[in-house]
This record gives structure tokens, C-alpha cells and sequence, in this order.
């Protein structure tokens, strides 16, 4: 099939999408709301640029988080008539240059990475005389996992958890500074790194050997990142060393869709982005193809009161039934609320099957 002229990959974009897609060779912010199309906007860019010969698609690194959101950008870039594009979650792109740059830096093999941190947590604690009930041990590895994606050192934790006020199932945290060394000796002893220590591994190769580092970005020219308000410190830290003095980045993100804060997600690096690339280009994506104009209003009254960065979006779909925002003290409270609403729609004779409640995860 022969790929397509350069004009049709623009057909039937946006304003805001169309500045994305041609937009090539320098820095580029995309604020992009909810609904708005930039999944559309990143590969359309890469694909414009890839028919014009502004990028060489085997040059191009596409991040996200997502194994799923990877797959999607290799798949919509494939209808598009573009192939070899590298598009991978963070840690896949950086457990790829890992493992074979290792090696010839530093003459082994990257240790193998552990299917899970809950055990060897489960067992620092207990050579600590800590809990071990399993609610404890995943508090504490999701606090493991905080500390490595933060760049915080075991070594360092117990002071800067006593300043900001940190605090991990009721374990003091001079007593979780020294699970996090016990844990990492652990892993350390037996040949071992976990799921995080992939970005830190990573980050080490390419900042202690600089040939390593030129070696990778010449190889990868073009840098797009999804998803950019959920990026950790050592995942910026991670981007910053792929791009070296190159500018040739887009990211891509909306600071109101911030939903890994808790994992070390800092928002600040989406807004920051300009002032840390001098010129950069900033577009906003606001028109709305997901939603009916009555949740579009919902949205942003919501968002205006909220406090958050965000932008104001504009419905593009017809009209539809208004929703209700309404909200609630706590969780218990909450669940109360709903269940009362559906027992009303039901005795209005709505079928049980046409009703649906979403959470975000099982534990609601």
C-alpha cells in the first residue's frame, strides 16, 4: 500500500491539533484536556513529520505509561502508513537501553528484575521486628516504590519523611528508612532489582558514561512523551538525559488528569516545560469530542473550583441529558448517596442493567 501524501494526514484536524502535527523540530508543550484528541494530535505529528522527512521514524522514541497506550500509538501510527516508530511505556524503553548497555559499561549483565517487591518487603520488615500483616506490607511497598520513582535515598528518608510530614501505617520513619536499606540489601544479595530500579538503573548508565548517553540519543532524535503530568522525578531525570542538548521533544498531558501523586507524579514538570525550554511552543487542546455540552459545563465549573491548573474546554457534541454533581463527606457517606440514588431510579422503573457505578479501584 503506498503511504499517504502528507496533506491527508492533516485533513480533518483541528486548529489546535493541526499546530501539533506541524510543529516538528523544536519544543512543544500540549495542554490537552479531557476528550480533546491528542492521542490523534501526537501521532498525526509524528506521521506528518515522517512523510515530510522532518523525522526518521526508527529515530523516534514515543513514551507513555501504559503497555495498552503503547500499543495504541504503534497501531493508530500503523494506519497512518508510518512503521518502525519505538513507542513504549518508560520503563520498557529504559529496561531495552539497559540491558544492552550494560553490560559493555559495566561488563555484567543487568540483574534480573523481580516479578514483585511484596515478599522481600514482607521480609525486610519482618528481620526488622516490624508488621507484616498484609495491609502493612503493601502500604510500605507502595512507600518503597514512592522513594525510588522521588530520588530519595534510604539513607535520606527519615529526615525528609519527618519534614513533610510522612507517615506509612503507623511505622515511625526512621524504622521505614531502615526497611528501605534492609530491602534493598536484599535484593542487592541475591542479584536482584525491582520494577523501579529500571528508571534508576537506567539513569545511572546514562549519567556516569556519556558515550552511553550520545550513543542513545543519536539514536533517538525525536522524543514524544504522553501522559507528561503523571512523569516522577527520575522518570523527568530519565527524559532530560535522552534528550541532552536536543530539542526536539513534545509532551503531552493535562495538569487537572494528575492521578499518580501519589506515586511521585509531579504536575509541575507539565507546567514548568517552557520555562525549562526557552521558545518552546505551547498549544492548548479544548475542543471537547467525547462528551455532550451539559458535562462539558459540569466539568469545568468543577474544575474552576477545584484550584487545579486546567483548560476551559468546549463541547463539540450534540446536546444531552444534564448530569448532577453532587458531592459528599466521606467514602461511607458516598456509597450511601449512590445507592439511594439507584434504589430511586429504580422505583422509578428504570432495569437495574441500565445502571453502572464507576470507581477507580477495587478497594471502593
Amino acid at each position: 500500500m503506498a503511504a499517504p501524501h502528507p496533506d491527508e494526514i492533516l485533513r480533518g484536524l483541528d486548529p489546535e491539533q493541526l499546530e501539533v502535527a506541524t510543529s516538528l523540530g523544536e519544543p512543544v508543550v500540549v495542554i490537552a484536556g479531557a476528550g480533546t484528541g491528542k492521542t490523534r494530535a501526537i501521532t498525526h505529528r509524528i506521521a506528518y513529520g515522517a512523510l515530510t522527512g522532518a523525522l526518521d521514524p526508527s529515530s523516534t522514541l514515543a513514551v507513555t505509561f501504559t503497555t495498552r497506550a503503547a500499543g495504541e500509538l504503534r497501531g493508530r501510527l500503523a494506519t497512518l502508513g508510518v512503521n518502525g516508530v519505538q513507542a513504549r511505556t518508560f520503563h520498557s524503553a529504559a529496561l531495552r537501553q539497559a540491558q544492552y548497555f550494560w553490560p559493555k559499561a559495566y561488563g555484567t549483565a543487568l540483574p534480573q528484575v523481580t516479578e514483585g517487591r511484596f515478599s522481600v518487603v514482607a521480609e525486610a520488615a519482618r528481620r526488622l521486628g516490624l508488621p507484616t500483616d498484609t495491609s502493612v506490607i503493601r502500604d510500605v511497598s507502595g512507600e518503597v516504590s514512592w522513594a525510588k520513582v522521588s530520588n530519595v535515598e534510604p539513607e535520606s528518608y527519615a529526615a525528609l519523611a519527618k519534614a513533610s510530614g510522612r507517615s506509612v501505617a503507623g511505622i515511625e520513619p526512621d524504622a521505614v528508612g531502615r526497611l528501605l536499606v534492609t530491602y534493598d540489601n536484599l535484593n542487592r544479595d541475591r542479584g536482584r532489582i525491582d520494577f523501579d530500579d529500571i528508571l534508576l538503573c537506567t539513569v545511572a548508565l546514562l549519567s556516569d558514561h556519556e558515550d552511553v548517553a550520545a550513543q542513545v540519543r543519536r539514536t533517538y532524535q525525536h522524543l514524544v512523551v504522553d501522559e507528561y503530568q503523571d512523569v516522577s522525578p527520575v522518570q523527568q531525570r530519565l527524559v532530560d538525559l535522552w534528550l541532552g542538548p536536543n530539542q526536539d521533544v513534545c509532551v503531552v498531558g493535562d495538569p487537572a488528569q494528575t492521578i499518580h501523586t501519589f506515586a511521585g507524579a509531579r504536575a509541575e514538570y507539565l507546567l514548568s516545560f517552557a520555562q525549562r525550554h526557552p521558545g518552546a511552543r505551547k498549544v492548548e487542546l479544548v475542543r471537547d469530542y467525547r462528551s455532550t455540552p451539559e458535562v462539558v459545563e459540569v466539568a469545568n465549573r468543577v474544575l474552576a473550583g477545584s484550584g487545579q491548573r486546567h483548560v476551559t474546554l468546549r463541547a463539540q457534541r450534540p446536546s444531552g441529558a444534564s448530569p448532577v454533581f453532587e458531592s459528599a463527606t466521606d467514602e461511607a457517606a458516598e456509597a450511601a448517596s449512590v445507592a439511594r440514588w439507584l434504589k430511586g431510579l429504580r422505583a422509578d422503573g428504570v432495569d437495574w442493567r441500565e445502571m453502572a457505578v464507576l470507581y477507580r479501584i477495587n478497594a471502593h
